[in-house]
């Protein structure tokens, strides 16, 4: 430990930084007691923190990417840290300050409470300047309210940084620190999405509503404006722009199902929400993102809302599903994406969006707020609060970019959904059989269902009935049958469409050292084995047989790794076993070869 650990502390700062006169870049405190403070359930672990210039102490609040400070006991009562990034303000008129970064000082070890410090009270002088505003109730020709004699005096807290900026604006919280108890505060926030306009109409009455996400460098949140806010509000948000949100404006538990922000807490704007368009539109985050790759799908739980990005390469045409609950029609595309995990995922993009989208294959497209879904395999959704960026201007895209220029182009890529669909059922390991051990090991001929893995070349694909025409409504897939020109009937859902979508139902015969078998083939896998939709093959077929036989034999003489299931099924009153694919990856040559290496090892005789 150092001889005089006190002489290191910038005595005296902590009311120099809320007076505004600090001339420290970084001050150096003693933390004097650390607590974990009681959240909403399900909700991130935070911590207070003291910390102490030895005159005086304050209260703060650690950002949850520091807690690793805490959990890996560097963080703790005695030792010295530096500021390196803070905010100041107030909840409830005490002072705090909201750490958003800290260097802990292990050099100087850790002692007891330097000094009798005292808490820092406020002086009588603090007065808040004055605001310009924008006041919603007044925004649209609405009377404003007559403003008061005597306006309440309240202190103004310089924030760490931009302190020009956010002068004329007291208590600047980070959006991290908001919940139900704070009051007089304000946010500076960049809007990173704004919803259309939605309309009810039900026994109460009619209304309608918007909501915006809004971001800044501590965290996001989702606001929304009903009714006369949203009509005083909609017009004054725009995305991308930065905004000064200041209360009174209700903050509430988040209701889960409507957004796709990691916050517990949202905001509901009040007649008296004060909103105005920032100056300076920078020092406020773009946009955030958190990333999980396509490779990493099968990890991620159903449900689970994500952030992805890939290589665009395969757009759909636009079709449309009728709701089964609302039997309104909406308009669905589906994009297929590709990154350097080598796996590809369908993602679904719904109404406007689908119809409008103009983005070039080979495009990076950045997607924030997917929702996961395990239906026919692992699969992705774009929320209505999500957003989509084409070729954005960060690093992820950047090296995506690199990578598929140098070889993606080329690589061939296995679904992932079907991946992921099995390692959610039940995590089983299928064991690795030859084709000679699946029939003689007589897999399937019993009552319950075997499961295998086998490696085996496509010698043959069948080329009649590869395909079905196939039921457009959400989670049918059923078969249609033409009734007419243009139309097109499920039974199942007692509905007539204009055009069916076909899927693969497609049956191939596989070849290894040991023999041959036949495999049955769904959507998802033909999907993989043919490199395009059933939709875009049939269509194909239909204007150039050849090509389409083309494409056929382009299939073949490829080796997988086939994730199969063998049971035992009737046909024409007769029983034989199925061996039906439920998965296929692409050759890991690196893992073989490891395999390969081990076997040859078995065989030593030293």
């Amino acid at each position: 430990m150092a001889n005089n650990p006190a002489s290191h502390i910038d005595q005296g700062v902590l009311r120099a930084v809320f007076e505004g006169t600090n001339t420290v870049g970084a001050p150096v405190l003693q933390c004097v007691q650390v607590k974990p403070l009681a959240g909403a359930q399900g909700g991130p672990e935070r911590f207070r923190v003291v910390f102490s210039d030895v005159s005086n102490f304050v209260q703060s609040m650690l950002a949850t990417q520091l807690n690793y400070h805490v959990h890996d006991g560097k963080l703790r009562k005695g030792v010295f840290v530096r500021l390196k990034n803070f905010q100041t303000s107030v909840v409830k008129d005490k002072k705090i300050i909201i750490v958003f970064d800290l260097e802990v000082l292990e050099g100087l070890g850790e002692c007891e409470k330097i000094g009798t410090p005292q808490p820092l009270e406020s002086k009588a002088d603090d007065v808040q300047p004055q605001s310009t505003i924008i006041h919603t109730g007044g925004f649209y020709g609405n009377n404003a309210p007559a403003a008061p004699q005597q306006q309440q005096q309240q202190q103004s807290l310089p924030a760490r940084t931009n302190i020009s900026s956010t002068a004329a604006h007291a208590n600047i919280f980070p959006i991290e620190a908001l919940n139900p108890y704070a009051h007089k505060w304000a946010i500076k926030a960049r809007c990173t999405n704004k919803s259309a306009i939605k309309t009810w109409h039900n026994k109460g009455g009619d209304g309608r509503l918007f909501s915006v996400n809004l971001l800044d460098e501590s965290g996001e949140i989702r606001a929304t404006g009903f009714n006369l806010q949203c009509d005083a509000l909609y017009d004054v948000f725009q995305e991308g722009g930065v905004y000064y949100i200041t209360s009174p404006c209700r903050v509430q538990l988040a209701k889960k199902q409507f957004t796709n922000l990691n916050n517990d807490y949202e905001l509901m704007f009040e007649r008296d929400t004060m909103v105005e368009k920032a100056e300076e539109q920078n020092g406020v985050p773009q946009i955030r993102f958190n990333f999980t790759s396509i490779g990493d799908l099968q990890s991620v739980e159903k449900d689970t809302t994500i952030d992805t990005i890939g290589i665009l390469k395969e757009v759909g045409e636009t079709s449309q599903i009728v709701s089964k609950t609302t039997s309104k029609p909406y308009d669905k595309r589906e994009l297929t994406l590709v990154d350097n995990s080598n796996f590809s995922v369908r993602l679904t993009i719904w109404g406007a969006p689908a119809q409008s989208f103009d983005v070039q294959p080979e495009s990076v497209i950045a997607f924030k707020g997917v929702k996961v879904s395990d239906f026919g395999g692992r699969s992705l959704s774009l929320l209505s609060s999500g957003s989509m960026t084409v070729d954005p201007d960060i690093d992820e895209a950047h090296k995506l970019k690199g990578w598929y220029d140098a070889q993606g182009r080329n690589d061939s890529f296995v679904s992932h959904a079907n991946m992921a669909s099995m390692g959610a059922a039940g995590g089983r390991m299928d064991p690795v059989k030859s084709i000679v051990q699946v029939k003689e090991e007589n897999l399937g001929m019993t009552e319950n269902t075997d499961y295998f893995t086998t490696r085996a070349t496509i010698i043959y694909v069948k080329q009649d009935g590869f395909a079905y025409p196939a039921c457009l409504s959400a989670d049918c897939n059923k078969k249609v049958i033409q009734i007419d020109d243009g139309q097109w009937r499920c039974e199942k859902c007692d509905r007539t469409h204009p055009k069916p979508e076909y899927r693969y139902i497609m049956t191939v015969n596989v070849s290894d050292h040991t023999g041959q078998l036949w495999l049955s083939c769904f959507d998802d896998v033909g999907r993989s084995l043919i490199g395009m939709s059933a939709d875009q093959l049939m269509e194909l077929k239909e204007n150039d047989e050849k090509a389409s036989g083309d494409v056929f034999q382009e299939a073949t003489c490829k080796m997988w790794m086939f994730k199969c299931r063998a049971k035992m099924d009737n046909f024409q009153d007769q029983q034989r076993v199925r061996y039906q694919v439920s998965g296929v990856s692409p050759l890991n040559y690196s893992v073989e070869c490891g395999k390969l290496t081990e076997m040859i090892k078995m065989y030593d005789m030293q």
